[in-house]
């Protein structure tokens, strides 16, 4: 009878001699991944938000403020998540993320009260928007190297285009035939029937764990060479691995850490709220939902071009470009009275988006290298998301208070504008003084 070890190695040599190099597989994988994500992200879950507010008899800043628990509650989960990425490897933990994220899917559709939805929006945001997508950067980038940027393009723009454009179109029209409860039973199941499965066959831990090398190819000569001189490269293939521990005591992760904070925290709070921005300002609900094609279209076109950047120019000049636009979206998003305007925010933030995802799904690698990746991704994921739910929050409790939100929004844009000169002059990736960088293996 075959053995577990005959089964691994007969998938092995079925990886290694594929006619392609299987990272091209894990690209989809890891694209997937991420339009799975999308019951957990604030775009699809901003559709539900009304919903909530009247089936449930609750005010728009509690809703804001259960998000807002839900969502730093989920954050402190993610160091756990990405150790045991870095212990037990990408395919077996998106098989587990996986199912408890279509469970928790099915439990939205429970919800009757202010306790259950607060229990789901931690369950929606550790599983989805933290765990799931953790899993599938990680093994993007596990997998690629040389030409990541490229490839993060390339999964950018699919997500944007299937996850970002589709999914709140798709849930706009779910809900009138379902319901919102219903709606989220179906997103349940979609995941179990559709990712588990497909997660378990595309996902696969490492390239090195079946002979072969990132991006298909070993270095060349040259680059070996590169690799053994004692000057530091400065091509972002060569990589120098740091530990978390390290990290942690570097200024320049904890800058880059508040530059994709504060975008976290503002975009979410802008995308949670968009509906009611949109409706104070005049417009429609079915405009507030479209407004998501022209963000998804813009920054998948965005995703693609700068992911070919990544591989030529500093990642921080491209991430205070991002920062840079969210200034300008938050001061023209109290301005927004007519069809054009939305339309010119929606490619604003599409831009501005698509240029955070680019270089958030990859920066943390090129800095810091692929060994301890889970861990450290984990870390700034933590960051991330417990910034995420600053913003819903402060915009609603304004919107509650001052009966707008324009005095929130045009403060709220000195934030980005600052942090982008800070990381520009500063964000520069570390370099160590007497070890040898040298290509993961």
């Amino acid at each position: 009878m075959p053995t577990a070890d005959h089964h691994a190695a007969r998938r092995s040599r079925i990886i290694r001699h594929m006619p392609f190099f299987y990272g091209w597989v894990i690209l989809i994988a890891g694209t997937l991944g991420l339009v799975m994500t999308s019951p957990g992200q604030t775009y699809s879950i901003s559709i539900f938000i009304e919903h909530f507010i009247d089936d449930l008899g609750l005010s728009r800043s509690y809703v804001s403020t259960l998000y807002m628990i839900g969502t730093v509650s989920a954050s402190f989960a993610m160091p756990v998540v990405g150790r045991q990425i870095d212990r037990h490897g990408s395919r077996a933990m998106i098989v587990l993320i996986t199912v408890l994220f279509g469970l928790a899917c099915l439990f939205m559709g429970l919800v009757q009260n202010a306790f259950m939805l607060c229990l789901g929006f931690f369950a929606l945001r550790a599983l989805g928007q933290g765990s799931l997508s953790l899993i599938s950067r990680i093994v993007v980038n596990q997998w690629w190297v040389r030409r990541r940027g490229f490839a993060i393009g390339i999964v950018g723009m699919s997500y944007a285009l299937i996850g970002r454009a589709g999914f709140p179109v798709l849930i706009n029209a779910l809900i009138p035939l379902y319901g919102w409860r219903g709606t989220y039973s179906l997103l349940g199941l979609l995941l179990l029937l559709v990712m588990l499965p497909l997660g378990w066959l595309l996902v696969r831990n490492r390239p090195e764990d079946y002979g072969l090398w990132p991006d298909g190819q070993p270095p060349t000569a040259s680059q070996q060479d590169e690799m053994r001189s004692p000057v530091r490269a400065k091509e972002p293939w060569v990589e120098e691995n740091w530990t978390l521990a390290e990290v942690l005591r570097l200024p320049v992760f904890w800058l880059l850490s508040a530059g994709f904070s504060s975008i976290s925290a503002l975009n979410t709070g802008l995308t949670f709220h968009i509906v009611s921005i949109y409706v104070d300002n005049g417009l429609t609900p079915t405009i507030a939902a479209s407004a998501f094609v022209p963000i998804a279209i813009t920054s998948a076109i965005v995703q693609l071009g700068s992911g070919m950047l990544v591989d030529r120019f500093p990642s921080r000049v491209l991430l205070a470009m991002s920062l840079f636009l969210h200034a300008l979206l938050l001061a023209i998003a109290p301005y927004l009275r007519s069809i054009e305007m939305a339309l010119a925010f929606g490619v604003i933030m599409g831009a501005a988006s698509g240029l955070q995802q680019t270089i958030g799904n990859s920066i943390w690698a090129m800095y810091f290298g692929r060994q301890h990746l889970g861990s450290i991704t984990g870390a700034t994921t933590t960051i991330s998301v417990a910034s995420s739910a600053v913003g819903p929050m402060l915009f609603g409790i304004a919107r509650d208070v001052w009966g707008s939100y324009t005095f929130v929004l045009l403060t709220s844009a000195t934030l980005p504008l600052a942090l982008g000169i800070a990381i520009l002059c500063l964000g520069q990736r570390p370099r160590r003084s007497r070890q040898t960088a040298t290509l993961a293996n």
